[in-house]
């Protein structure tokens, strides 16, 4: 008589929280891919923002001119976050926010929302990201200089562990800074030692004492990435395990194991994701979950996947359901859960992750003898050595040192029948989403009280000009209906502006990237001859788009070929590009767009160069950009359009000084 096979038991082993990055358009479209997402079983919320409400701006500025609702939701007053949260119990679900410099702005309207619901704050689970370091180093969504940005994390923490004790105010997030070329060894370093700046800072404010610092470390939470290399990204996560034990313990004296727990979310590679062959994506992101489930001695908390096709635009519905299928697949079709960690004892796993916590320790020992995580932004330190990095990952994979299957090898493929129809293979903005937005918050100023709004902001400035936590005040902003321009507004006028090192320094290179790389330098050499004078190449990162990774590698790439490069990093309006390109006299100007913004922005820069008589000088675009767009674009007069699949950057540059030739009357050479 056949018996039923004995499993362990499986209850003790929860699946760790499931989650899809999502927002776009408006807040009440939000809701609704929110609501849906969780009747298939997603068990956590994480809300994707759109950049005007991360970078502080409202949707009727100008530099939000492009970008409101494109890749993330935009949320500028007390009516969208309601709006946005509509019939979701607040007090019964865990939410993840990636926000960062306005994340003091979007915890105090999440919280107002709550207490809308009549839902006591003290009960609410989740996490803002609020992890301004990796902001100057990859994201470029920061606002204010280091000093205040850091005021405004402690501020945070010490008033979240008072009175929101189940929220983590910060998210320590070295996703960012693998997707900027970060090796494991700097991953680990640089989003360590910036969790050590934010604990000696709440330290040392004296807003929580001494007896509770351990609350704070308990809730000190990690969000990171996870490449293909799967046993390396699992040795990485315990190693981050380890070491986050040891300085919790020797430099805080937190003697609770359970306090000292290397807690952490994951979003798995995006970088990795290829538009050739996007189907393979799939193997990609499953392998990648594996890194980070397998180990359970350091199992992620909270997992969410990108979709196969985010390489090519915006996910639908269908997309993301399928990476959260992903996920149940693993966690309740599978037997991983049944069993203890599979890892131990594995000598392999063993020697490897002791070779990734001695690397971390001596770049963590260097960062400290800068003067701490603060100094080594400042300096340029941490972004000088991200470029030169992803400099080499660029060279392994335009070499085929790396392989990637489908982009360098492995090429010939069947029609792809997922991409038969493209323009319904993602998901696009509706073209009047900026004008909704803008037209929704001039109706929401007109309909508030405008005495109330200036006594709370006038209340926050007053506080921000002292050594006061500034959470009540940004929360009676929230109260009062105050937008998200205004708060940021507020506290620019107190704070300042930043602009962070661009890593582009003369110490960085890329010289000899590819076999291909002397003809380039020959190409540019022979076209300056004929010009009579050396190529000047302006590089314009245009909007809010602050995903300026593949613009610092053009420009490295172009200084090596020969080029003069003009780039003055982030945040510029189109005006200012094309008069930067009058004043320096360039040859060509290169525009980078990631956030879907290309279709209002690179036109007016091409018309702003047009209208200033530069006739000669060709205008190129390179980013996330759909074929039909690419089609539109160079109809417009965009000279040439560059998207992921031209991963070569030595056939780049080779196009771009064609591009120059012809704008000059000269006949092209390249191949």
């Amino acid at each position: 008589m056949a018996t039923e096979p004995s499993h362990p038991d499986r209850s003790a082993a929860r699946p760790w929280v499931m989650r899809t990055y999502a927002g776009h358009s408006s807040a009440a479209a939000s809701n609704a891919l929110f609501r849906k997402n969780l009747a298939k079983g997603q068990t956590g919320l994480s809300i994707a923002f759109d950049l005007p409400t991360q970078t502080g701006y409202d949707p009727d500025d100008e530099l939000a001119r492009g970008e409101v609702g494109k890749v993330g939701v935009p949320v500028t007053h007390l009516g969208d976050m309601r709006s946005l949260v509509e019939s979701i119990p607040l007090d019964e679900m865990n939410t993840s926010m990636t926000i960062n410099a306005t994340a003091m702005w979007l915890l105090s309207l999440y919280i107002a929302a709550a207490e809308e619901q009549g839902v006591d704050p003290a009960s609410l689970q989740g996490t803002t990201q609020n992890d301004i370091i990796k902001e100057y180093l990859s994201r470029g969504t920061y606002v204010f200089p280091p000093g205040p940005s850091l005021r405004l994390i402690t501020d945070m923490v010490a008033y979240t562990v008072a009175n929101v004790p189940q929220w983590n105010p910060t998210n320590i997030c070295s996703y960012h800074l693998q997707e900027a070329g970060a090796t494991p060894v700097q991953e680990l370093a640089f989003s360590l030692s910036t969790a050590i700046a934010v604990l000696d800072a709440v330290r040392d404010a004296g807003q929580v004492p001494p007896e509770r610092f351990g609350d704070v470390v308990q809730r000190i939470s990690f969000f990171v990435n996870a490449g293909v290399r799967f046993v390396e990204e699992m040795c990485k996560m315990r190693a981050f395990v380890q070491l986050w034990d040891e300085i919790t313990g020797e430099r805080y004296g937190v003697t609770d194991p359970k306090q000292r727990r290397f807690r952490y979310g994951v979003q798995v590679n995006s970088l990795g994701l290829s538009e050739a062959q996007p189907e393979n994506n799939v193997a990609r992101i499953m392998l990648e979950m594996l890194g980070v489930t397998l180990s359970k001695d350091a199992r992620a908390r909270a997992i969410q996947l990108p979709a196969w096709n985010e390489a090519l635009g915006l996910p639908r519905p269908w997309d993301q359901q399928w990476s959260l299928r992903m996920q149940q697949v693993l966690a309740f079709e599978s037997d991983l859960l049944e069993y203890g960690d599979l890892f131990d004892g594995s000598p392999v796993v063993a020697a490897k992750v002791d070779q990734l916590v001695v690397g971390a320790r001596e770049e963590m020992a260097r960062i400290e003898h800068m003067g701490g995580a603060l100094a080594a932004v400042e300096s340029g330190y941490m972004k000088t050595a991200l470029v030169q990095s992803h400099a080499e990952r660029r060279r392994a994979i335009e070499t085929g040192e790396d392989v990637v299957v489908g982009l360098n090898r492995f090429t010939t493929t069947e029609p792809n029948p997922l991409l038969s129809d493209l323009d319904t293979a993602i998901q696009s903005v509706a073209a009047d989403v900026e004008e909704r937005a803008v037209d929704g918050v001039r109706q929401w100023r007109a309909a508030r009280d405008a005495d109330g709004v200036a006594a709370a902001l006038a209340h926050l400035t007053a506080d921000a000009q002292e050594s006061v936590n500034l959470m009540p005040a940004s929360l009676a902003c929230a109260r009062a209906g105050v937008t998200t321009g205004e708060w940021a507004g507020a506290l620019r006028k107190v704070f300042g502006e930043y602009r962070a090192p661009t890593g582009v320094s003369a110490q960085t290179t890329s010289a000899g990237t590819s076999s291909s790389s002397e003809g380039v330098r020959a190409y540019v050499a022979k076209t300056a001859a004929d010009l009579g004078g050396r190529l000047r190449f302006l590089v314009g990162k245009p909007g809010l788009d602050g995903h300026s990774n593949g613009a610092e590698q053009i420009a490295v790439r172009a200084r090596d070929a020969g080029f003069e490069v003009i780039y003055q990093g982030i945040r510029l309006t189109p005006a200012q590009i094309a008069a930067a390109a009058v004043e320096e006299d360039v040859h060509v100007v290169g525009l980078s767009v990631l956030s879907g913004s290309h279709m209002e922005l690179v036109p007016e820069v091409l018309r702003g160069v047009r209208e200033a008589g530069m006739a000669d000088v060709p205008v190129v675009v390179g980013g996330i950009i759909p074929e039909s767009d690419a089609v539109a674009l160079e109809a417009m007069g965009i000279a040439a359009v560059f998207t992921p699949k031209d991963y070569t950057i030595d056939d780049i540059m080779m196009r771009i000084v064609d591009e120059i030739r012809r704008a000059h009357g000269l006949a092209a050479s390249s191949g």
